[in-house]
């Protein structure tokens, strides 16, 4: 009897790492909301608080990230490989920081609107709701293994979608802006968010290596 609650306590405290994903996914979605903002609106300053906002979401999500590290040197039992833990806290982070990095862009550029960005903007919002929808599974991953599977599928698709609407807007941008100072912010702009989604296709490439090994 006191194995038994001796080993329920540790398959408990092994999932302490999945409250703390999820809240970072929560945030992360909250940042893209308002990457999404800021590239329908026209007014300067309202981007630069929408780039503010998004700042401190970067803020709490790097508070996340340190916990679970905390949590991953303080852990005995995990409930996926330690470094795959590692990993994707990492991941999350840095597609979080590409998103800050879009931001700020906005902020600082202020380019003209491009329905482009717009669309580009809702897939990288699109990828941070699919990523929150796996850490919603992780609890039953071995389970729901099919389903993370075709959500990682998912968001492979929108980063080759989103590559290949970065190239047509490059092409059109070179082809028919006729100053070089827009073509430039527009560039770095278009640059920074297709770089956002290569983040999120990294995560999924992180969560499907778990769901193999979970299998």
């Amino acid at each position: 009897m006191k194995l038994d609650r001796f080993l329920q306590w540790f398959v408990v405290k092994e999932k302490r790492f999945f409250p703390l994903f999820r809240q970072s996914a929560e945030n992360i979605l909250k940042a893209a909301d308002l990457l999404l903002l800021q590239t329908k609106s026209a007014d300067p300053d309202d981007r630069r608080v929408l780039s503010l906002r998004v700042k401190e979401c970067e803020t709490a999500g790097d508070r996340i990230t340190d916990r679970i590290i905390d949590e991953l040197m303080e852990a005995y039992v995990t409930p996926f490989d330690r470094d795959d833990i590692h990993a994707l806290a990492e991941g999350m982070d840095s597609f979080l920081d590409a998103i800050r990095d879009s931001s700020k862009k906005f902020a600082i550029y202020q380019p003209k609107q491009s329905k482009k960005f717009v669309e580009m903007a809702e897939f990288i919002r699109r990828d941070a709701e699919l990523i929150l929808e796996i850490t919603g599974k992780f609890d039953s991953i071995r389970k729901d293994i099919h389903e993370v599977d075709a959500l990682c599928d998912a968001i492979k698709d929108i980063e080759h979608m989103v590559d290949d609407l970065y190239e047509s807007y490059m092409s059109n941008l070179l082809l028919y802006e006729k100053d070089t100072v827009e073509i430039i912010r527009k560039k770095n702009i278009a640059q920074a968010l297709e770089d956002v989604s290569d983040m999120a296709k990294t995560i999924s490439g992180i969560i499907r290596s778990i769901a193999v090994k979970m299998g």
